[in-house]
């Protein structure tokens, strides 16, 4: 008989060990993110079976893998011997959650607007960054913003779509490869060597509501 998978849940243990692709693959994600100067955190696992849903303990946690726990957000860093330590000993293969509002923010629409706003700005001649996939939105990452000046910029606009959400100081991202309860993170636009160039939201804002506008249904 061949013997189980590693990557499988320990109910006895209450502990989710992940397989050895899996921890490799989570710990570059971290490392690569963190080289990129954005400070970075081992998020709460999703888990199956009797212990589930979360890692979190919350048998009602609605974001299942999805949000940090222990660690909490406040110590993300960038520290690569930090984030060896935690991918590589603390939380091997844990979700890899980037901390908003420091070195980077985002704003996101429902997926199904997604590939009609790149193609958008593709013609309008917008650049934008990079932008992540998850199951239910395209996530744009944009420059470090306040609420303040997000609140002035969308306070000259008519009108703003409620579907649009603000990724900003205090909030976080999973990043690939991660997967939550929901389902996998991917790059749809992978981020370039480095530290990233990241476009200021006030310049995303008019193709992401002419995106919400034209490409979504509207009730």
């Amino acid at each position: 008989m061949r013997p189980p998978r590693r990557e499988l849940l320990s109910e006895r243990a209450g502990r989710w060990w992940p397989g050895r692709r899996s921890r490799v693959l989570a710990l570059a994600a971290a490392l690569e993110a963190a080289g990129c100067g954005w400070p970075v955190v081992p998020g709460a696992r999703a888990l199956r079976g009797a212990p589930g849903p979360c890692s979190c303990g919350d048998r009602a946690c609605a974001m299942p893998g999805g949000h940090p726990h222990d660690p909490p957000l406040e110590a993300a860093t960038t520290d690569p011997r930090m984030v060896r330590w935690w991918w590589e000993r603390r939380a091997p293969g844990a979700p890899v959650l980037v901390a908003t509002g420091r070195a980077l923010g985002a704003v996101s629409l429902p997926r199904p607007a997604g590939p009609w706003l790149l193609r958008h700005l593709d013609e309008i001649g917008v650049p934008y960054g990079p932008v992540l996939g998850t199951p239910g939105r395209f996530v744009l990452l944009t420059a470090p913003y306040t609420l303040a000046e997000l609140g002035g910029q969308l306070a000259e606009r008519p009108w703003v779509p409620g579907v649009l959400r603000y990724h900003g100081p205090g909030g976080y991202l999973v990043l690939p490869p991660s997967r939550t309860g929901a389902g996998p993170v991917h790059w749809v636009r992978r981020p370039g060597p480095g530290r990233p160039w990241l476009p200021e939201v006030g310049t995303l804002l008019g193709g992401l509501i002419t995106a919400s506008a034209v490409a979504l249904p509207q009730r």
